[in-house]
């Protein structure tokens, strides 16, 4: 395989799963980056966590339903983490709990 054949390669996968985030985007209303938080509370990134490690999970177990696209959606899932990070305010940013005991303290980006 040449180094171009492989180039073209890369940017027709790389326009497929971009032509299947934005399709999704559209269809779920924005709905992994603004969740409308019925029941969680956690932030778009914790929630992508979650979706990443059900996805990891079926792949581990070699579980899919079909017609689903696993490995593709792992991979959108994953640029969407990296999308709701850049688009991250301090304010959407969750507080850390470190030390321990009468010395452990919350701290936010605004500490760092």
């Amino acid at each position: 395989m040449k180094t171009t054949d492989a180039q073209a390669a890369i940017a027709q996968v790389c326009d497929d799963v971009k032509r299947t985030l934005l399709e999704k985007n559209r269809a779920y209303g924005n709905s992994a980056l603004d969740p409308v938080r019925i029941f969680s509370r956690a932030d778009p990134v914790e929630q992508l966590n979650v979706r990443i490690d059900d996805k990891l999970s079926r792949i581990a177990r070699g579980r899919e339903y079909a017609g689903d696209d696993t490995e593709l959606d792992l991979i959108g899932y994953l640029v969407l983490k990296r999308v709701a990070r850049a688009l991250a305010t301090p304010a959407d940013l969750p507080l850390v709990r470190i030390g321990q005991g009468d010395q452990a303290r919350d701290v936010g980006p605004n500490d760092v």
